[in-house]
Order: structure tokens, then sequence, then C-alpha cells
């Protein structure tokens, strides 16, 4: 098929639709750096290149759909959250955005920490050398097998989530002659400016032990008494894809209430205090996120003052980016498949992925950018909506984005701020394979997480 040979889809002009969507930019080949890895760019033929490789040598070796990080980027945001908040602070990747044996590597070279949420988590994060002590555990549920090898293995810390697991962890690590050292983490009560399902500090959420009605203050007396446990400190994390530090100062407004009464009760001025993540990355030119080193003096100028007022020395601070670091540093990059316009609405653009390799968008209504990368294009913008290949009407990667009205089967486009959760949430819905998850660097590309098979699918099914 010609590039002309499809109707063309619906101008923005002529657009009646209630999606959500910003105006076409005036150069659709423009690309926003705020929302593509550090290293993206065109090529003198216009096709999107990273890491100084072309996206079609890379589509030829590797397929597509596809994963594609900046490793360059991803160690250069690792370095700025380092040196943001310095060595009286601690930054701990939360490994549930991605993870991988490599990423482990890269995060011990880098100087930061790791947050594992899940045995999985946890074996591969100790199987790719990470020290123990370097590693915290979360989780609202740990299984007994799962805080076994969290104590048995000597994480740095545990983040205890309920009253059950207070008493759980207290006995295993009684049986294993050690002393675990653990945080409380506690629910505030504020509503973060987020999606209700990543929204994770008010009260009737799954998450925490609520300051209300004095149950926190009472997980800290269980703590305190119990020989098997080191209580070092409070946690508390608000949600996620935030922009707005004021829900920051409420949470650490009342965390450091709690560890003024924990002071005045026991005579215990807990040494640390963790405020979670959820720092907000660019998805699309709307977007404004802050960068580390604004964050780092927000957040220490908050605990600090807050800290001063109730007469506390002010406690090590933790934090917990996974998106704000890995979110940017990947794009996934589809082939276009059918083109489908609807008159007066928009057009259907399906690529050779979908919800499987990107569930953000029906889960959480998230929105993405998209742009063609395989060429440029000087043609007028069309509304588009880019879906996946999936039996289901809410296979939605973007919802509304613009595209060049000659976009033809065959392209290449590319959906930046895929790193986190993206791979990490993927399925087989429909016995997909999930795609590779390839870095690149220098001029180099490598699998780090290699495509599934149809022999692995076969392989588990054992009927």
């Amino acid at each position: 098929m010609s590039r002309s040979a499809h109707p063309a889809g619906p101008r923005h002009a002529d657009v009646l639709t209630e999606g959500h969507y910003s105006a076409p930019a005036a150069d659709l080949n423009v690309l926003d750096e705020k929302v593509w890895a550090r290293t993206v760019t065109r090529d003198e033929d216009g096709a999107l290149t990273v890491g100084g490789i072309a996206v079609a040598r890379l589509a030829e070796e590797f397929g597509t759909p596809a994963y594609f990080l900046d490793e360059s980027d991803f160690r250069a945001r690792c370095r700025a959250w380092a040196d943001a908040f310095g060595p009286d602070a601690d930054v701990f990747y939360a490994g549930k955005a991605f993870l991988s044996r490599a990423v482990v590597r890269w995060l011990k070279e880098e100087g930061l920490n790791l947050d594992v949420c899940s045995g999985g988590e946890l074996t591969t994060a100790l199987d790719a050398g990470m020290p123990a002590g370097r590693i915290a555990f979360h989780g609202n549920n740990k299984t007994v097998a799962e805080i076994e090898r969290a104590v048995e293995a000597g994480v740095g810390r545990i983040v205890l989530d309920s009253f059950q697991e207070i008493v759980r962890v207290a006995h295993i690590a009684q049986r294993h002659g050690v002393r675990q050292r653990v945080q409380i983490r506690v629910t505030v009560g504020v509503e973060a400016h987020t999606h209700e399902f990543i929204a994770t500090a008010h009260e009737d959420q799954k998450f925490g032990i609520a300051l209300a009605d004095g149950q926190a203050a009472e997980a800290v007396r269980r703590a305190l008494s119990l020989d098997g446990l080191d209580l070092v400190g409070i946690h508390s994390h608000i949600g996620s894809q935030i922009f707005d530090m004021a829900g920051f100062e409420v949470s650490a407004r009342r965390v450091v209430q709690l560890l003024a009464e924990v002071r005045d009760e026991h005579g215990v001025e807990l040494p640390e205090i963790d405020l979670g993540g959820g720092l907000g990355i660019a998805y699309t030119s709307e977007d404004d996120p802050r960068e580390p080193h604004e964050i780092a003096k927000a957040l220490s100028d908050i605990v600090t003052r807050e800290c001063e007022a109730a007469k506390l020395r002010t406690p090590r601070i933790s934090v917990e980016p996974g998106r704000a670091i890995v979110g940017p540093t990947a794009f996934t990059l589809y082939e276009v498949g059918t083109i489908k316009p609807l008159e007066g609405l928009r057009t259907y653009v399906s690529v050779d992925g979908g919800m499987s390799d990107n569930i953000r968008t029906a889960l959480y209504d998230a929105e993405y950018s998209v742009a063609l990368v395989s060429r440029t294009s000087d043609a007028e913008p069309m509304l588009v909506r880019v879906v996946g290949k999936h039996c289901e009407s809410g296979d939605i990667v973007v919802k509304d984005a613009f595209l060049p009205a000659d976009l033809a089967p065959g392209d290449l486009i590319a959906v930046p701020a895929t790193g986190a959760y993206c791979r990490s949430m993927a399925s087989n819905y429909n016995h997909a394979l999930r795609p590779p998850v390839v870095a690149v660097r220098d001029g180099e590309a490598r699998v780090i997480v290699r495509r599934e098979t149809e022999e692995d699918l076969l392989r588990l099914d054992v009927g």
C-alpha cells in the first residue's frame, strides 16, 4: 500500500470528541526532550536513534514490539538522585517499576539502594549481587517464606505493614537469633493528586497502619516491645505520579508529629524517616516534573522545619524513586498494522502490541505520547487512537494523539516514557509473547530481558 492509499483520518480542526489530548505540535517531527530518553534524537534521514542506533536497525535485529532502554540515561538519573540527596540520606530505587539483573548491577555501581516487594524481586536482587544490607523489603502481605528469606539474607530493613506482620517478623527474627531492622509504614490521610488506584496514603486502602485512632502509635508500642525487632523509623508513601509537593508537606508534618509522640511516650527518637516515592514524570508535553535537586531540597526543608518545631533531631531521610529513574529512559517500539479512519471522530492505528505490553492506559487511564519514528513527514496532523491487537475494546495504548496523515502500515511508531511498570505489568493475554528489554549504550545494543517464545508458553503448560 502506498502512503496515500488509505483514506485520511480527521484533521484536528474538524474533530469533535470527548477524548483528552493536546493540540498538535507545530512540527510532529520534533521530539519533546521531556518525554524522551536523553540520547534519543533523529538522524540525518529523519529516523529516530537511541544511543546512536537507528530504530530501523533495532527493529530488524530485535523485532517489535520491544522496549528499548537508554542505559546512559538510566545511570545518569541514578547519579542525579544520589547527588541531590547526598551522603546523609538514602535513595532506594523502587524495583517494582522495572527490575532485572542488569538493572541491579547498574544500581550497585551507581551507589543506589534497592526497594523490593516480593520474593521474586528479592531473589533477583541477591542473585545480581546487591548487598543485602542495601535492600528494603516492602509489601502489605509478605508470606512467611518471603520474610524467612529476607531475614536469612540480612536485608537492611523490612517495612512493617500490619499488626500481624509485626509479630510475624519478630518471631522469625527471634528464631534466627537476630534483631531485624524495621520501619512501620503509616497511612497519613493525605489524598494525593493522582488516580484513585495509585493514591496510597488515605485511610480507605490496603497499605500501612493508619495514624487515625492511634493505630500507628500502638504499632510503635508493639514493635518496641519485641526482642526480635530494631525499630529504626517511620515510613510513609502518599501515591504515584505526583507533581505537587504539598502532599509531602502534610505527610511529613504528620509523621514528625508521630515521632514526637514516640519520644514523649518512650524516650526514643527514631533515627529514620522514609517519605516514599511517587514523584511524577513527563508522559506528555503537558507534564512538568521536578528535577531531583529540587525535590531533595523541598523534602529536606520540610522535614527540617517540622523537626525544629517539634524540638526533634532531624532524622535521616530516605526516598524511593522508581518511575522517576527508569520511566523516562525507555520507549516501546511498534510496527503499524492497520489504519481505520472514522469520519468525524478519529483514526484507529493498530500496532503489533497493546495491553499485554502496556496495561497502564486501561488500568489507570494513563496518557502517553507517540511519534512516527522510522521517518519524518510533512503531512498534516491527524487525530489518532493507538490500539493493540488484543480482543478487548479497552486495548488502548495511546488514547488520543496526533500522527502524520500519511501514516501507513509498516511504519514504526514509538511510545516514550514506558520504562516504568510496562514490562513489570506485562501479561500473556491472548497468549501474547512478552517483549524483550534491550539496553542501548554508545552504539551497542544488548538484550537484558529476552523476548518470550512460544516454547516458553508451552513449557509452563503441563496439561
